[in-house]
């Protein structure tokens, strides 16, 4: 990896989004991924360093406040797995996801993986514009497989 540059980051509008874990703000994650609420279950708190150690994570800044996060799980090259996707409220219906998604999917070491999964209830409209579709055997599910890759 002795070649390997960071991910740059993305500067959109008043809006700035990053691949850098050090940029994220923690406790905005911790909140997001730990505190039981619509989007999550309640993560335990002590599997939270685990969970940003282990994943690609991004996040989007507001005038320098993070306003969105987003997470993959993955080998780099068969298969990723699209997680926690989500935007302040206040934030929604601008544009922001979508440019949240092709950040991530734009990632330089993600551009090539073959079969990308996410789980969702409600945006399936917003994923199936970057490929996603719909599992048969479970509408939650959604898998993009990229035949290009490699």
């Amino acid at each position: 990896m002795a070649n390997y540059k960071p991910y740059p980051d993305l500067q959109w509008g008043d809006y700035t989004l990053s691949a850098d874990k050090k940029k994220l703000d923690l406790n905005y994650a911790y909140n997001l991924l730990c505190l039981p609420s619509r989007y999550s279950t309640g993560l335990p708190a002590e599997r939270f360093p685990l969970v940003i150690e282990h994943s690609v994570c991004f996040a989007v800044f507001f005038e320098g406040k993070q306003v969105g996060f987003s997470r993959v799980i993955t080998d780099y090259s068969e298969f990723a797995s699209l997680w926690d996707v989500f935007i302040d409220e206040a934030h929604r219906g601008k544009g922001v996801g979508k440019q949240l998604m092709q950040y991530i999917l734009n990632h330089t070491k993600l551009k090539g993986i073959f079969r990308w999964f996410l789980m969702t209830e409600d945006a399936h409209g917003l994923y199936q514009k970057y490929g996603f579709k719909a599992e048969a055997y479970n509408p939650y599910v959604m898998m993009k497989v990229n035949t290009n890759a490699g």
